[in-house]
């Protein structure tokens, strides 16, 4: 872990300075781009001041065009055109008043511009009036002196003043955005000189830790080897102790059965003969008497039909004497009639050995017990068969079901059942569904049996 640590701790001691480095290249290119930005709408903002400059000027020749146009020809349709123009001039006008707004110098230029606008177009307006009141002496006596160049001169040299202004305001703003653009391209060299730097670090450090981590890696691989070695032996020792406590309880339940089927079979029936001998020594019972010898056979017979029934769910002498297939038949009888339903088989004779042939019937059994508590089905389908070197089972009804994903913890008796399925080297299955019942299956490997037929 030490060897894991150092690498990390010296990495943790870079980064402050890293970030440092980052956050000060961040705010140099930060305010440069910041600085271009600035420039840029400026210049934008200046070629709107220029253009609406030279809309003035031509705008105001314009006028003047169509004035001498309708004083050479009296056609009207050349005052549309200094119509226009006029109202061009007087939101060029308003332009240069709000670029100019905060530079008081220039704004008075403008204020001057917009004196000698107005007067030459007084001048433009004057000349129409008179020459369209007849009063053509008086307009080209006015047009032949040099007011009107006069006043054009005038408002060349309010534009050129603005102008010459615009133009070194230009030129100042591009170079401070050359010089921004020195400044980032400065900056970002000094970036990428140092994250080359960095990487070459970070490379080696990366390096050492890789190998810090795989011996790390490899200590944990030893013990989780180390571990999993006893989980498989624990594993196979409470297997095997389970599997022998199997084997113990179906003894026990054989020795039991045993002496059930001996003591309690003799007594039951030594107790039924003494009955028939006590019948023939009293003579001809009374009613009542004969009344309580009759129920006293009946407790008897069911005292054996009891003992019958236990020792068959103790240990099935069906399987025994008659085989699997006959003991699944008379089982599956016996149960449909208890729990009146149906229950359909499809046994085919199978290949086992006897210890697999009582897992085959204790599922079959643990099963029939589960349908009846919970299941409430109204038919059940039984089928036992051998494929491909298996043996299948299938224990199917039509019942309420369950979410087979969520089998609760309790479960005992699908875990007895998978238990003993494993145990027998087979596999066990579970399919079910709320509102559409359950289906068990196993599987065991077949075994085959000596004079098989």
């Amino acid at each position: 872990m030490r060897l894991l640590t150092e690498p990390v701790q010296r990495l943790k001691l870079l980064l402050p300075l890293a970030a440092v480095l980052a956050a000060a290249v961040f705010g140099v290119t930060e305010l440069a781009y910041q600085g271009s930005t600035t420039a840029l709408a400026s210049l934008a903002s200046r070629g709107v001041a220029r253009q609406a400059i030279n809309t003035v000027l031509r705008r105001l020749l314009d006028a003047e065009t169509a004035q001498r146009g309708y004083l050479l020809t009296g056609r009207s349709e050349y005052l549309g055109p200094g119509q226009e123009a006029t109202a061009d001039i007087a939101e060029a006008l308003a332009k240069l008043e709000r670029h100019y707004g905060d530079q008081p110098r220039l704004l008075g230029t403008v204020h001057e511009l917009r004196k000698r606008v107005d007067e030459k177009q007084s001048e433009l307006s004057a000349t129409l009036r008179m020459y369209n009141d007849g009063q053509n002496q008086n307009w080209r006596e006015l047009l032949m002196t040099d007011i009107g160049r006069e006043k054009m001169e005038a408002v060349r040299v309010a534009t050129e003043v603005l102008m010459t202004a615009e133009d070194q305001n230009v030129q100042a703003e591009r170079a401070g955005i050359y010089r921004t653009l020195s400044l980032s391209r400065a900056s970002v060299h000094l970036l990428a000189a140092l994250s080359l730097l960095a990487l070459v670090f970070y490379v080696r450090k990366i390096a050492a830790l890789e190998r810090a981590r795989q011996l790390h890696a490899n200590e944990l691989q030893a013990e989780r080897d180390e571990l999993e070695t006893q989980v498989q032996h624990r594993t196979s020792e409470l297997t095997e102790l389970a599997r022998h406590l199997q084997t113990a309880r179906e003894d026990e339940r054989s020795h039991l059965a045993r002496e059930l089927h001996d003591e309690l079979g003799a007594l039951l029936t030594a107790a039924k003969l003494d009955v028939a001998r006590l019948k023939r020594a009293i003579g001809p019972p009374t009613p009542e008497q004969d009344q309580r010898l009759k129920h006293l056979n009946s407790s008897i017979d069911q005292g054996i039909s009891l003992k019958r029934r236990i020792i068959e769910d103790l240990r099935p002498s069906t399987l025994s004497n008659l085989g699997l297939v006959a003991a699944l038949e008379i089982q599956a009888r016996e149960f449909g009639a208890r729990a009146n339903l149906a229950v359909r088989t499809r046994l085919v004779p199978v290949a086992l050995e006897e210890p697999a042939q009582m897992t085959v019937y204790r599922v079959v059994q643990e099963s029939f017990t589960n349908i009846a508590k919970y299941a409430g089905a109204c038919e059940v389908q039984l089928s036992l068969h051998g494929e491909a070197g298996r043996v299948h089972l299938a224990v199917q009804d039509n019942g309420c079901g369950f979410d087979s994903t969520r089998i609760a913890p309790r479960t005992h008796g699908l875990s007895g059942m998978r238990f003993r399925v494993e145990a027998a080297g087979g596999q066990l299955s579970v399919v079910s569904a709320p509102g559409r019942g359950t289906l068990i299956e196993a599987w065991l490997p077949a075994q085959p049996l000596l004079n098989y037929s």
